[in-house]
């Protein structure tokens, strides 16, 4: 159920449908962005959906190697997940998910571009360039 979850919360986004993609998430939900300034919760993440579904603009990313836990009363799931877009290349995904007692709802999503080690370094002093 959590995999059909979470399969349904990225079609949803691929197909610009607010009402099927905010219907994944909790009222208290929290979108942590790549940007560092991005930390969008309940609400106003649903606005800035609104923003994009409504006309007609979506984002498309696709998961594989999707790792699920699941706590051991079975109420609280986290996952991490590879997801794959055309404007920002591999991505990782990663959440938790709580059931509600009539279907999991996600609780948080936090996407981030993996920074290989190898370049890492030049990236943080560009990151801390001024503006």
């Amino acid at each position: 159920m959590v995999e059909a979850l979470l399969d349904e919360f990225h079609a949803a986004a691929a197909a610009a449908d607010e009402t099927r993609y905010l219907a994944t998430l909790s009222p208290g939900f929290v979108f942590l962005g790549t940007a560092p300034g991005e930390r969008w919760e309940g609400e106003a993440f649903a606005d800035f959906v609104r923003s994009y579904f409504g006309r007609g603009i979506g984002w498309t990313y696709v998961a594989s190697d999707r790792h699920v836990s699941v706590a051991s009363d079975g109420k609280t799931a986290w996952f991490d997940e590879t997801v794959s877009n055309e404007h920002y290349g591999r991505c990782r995904g990663s959440g938790v998910l709580r059931d509600t007692g009539s279907g999991w709802l996600l609780e948080q999503y936090n996407l981030t571009i993996p920074i290989p080690d190898e370049i890492a370094g030049d990236v943080v002093a560009r990151i801390r360039e001024p503006a």
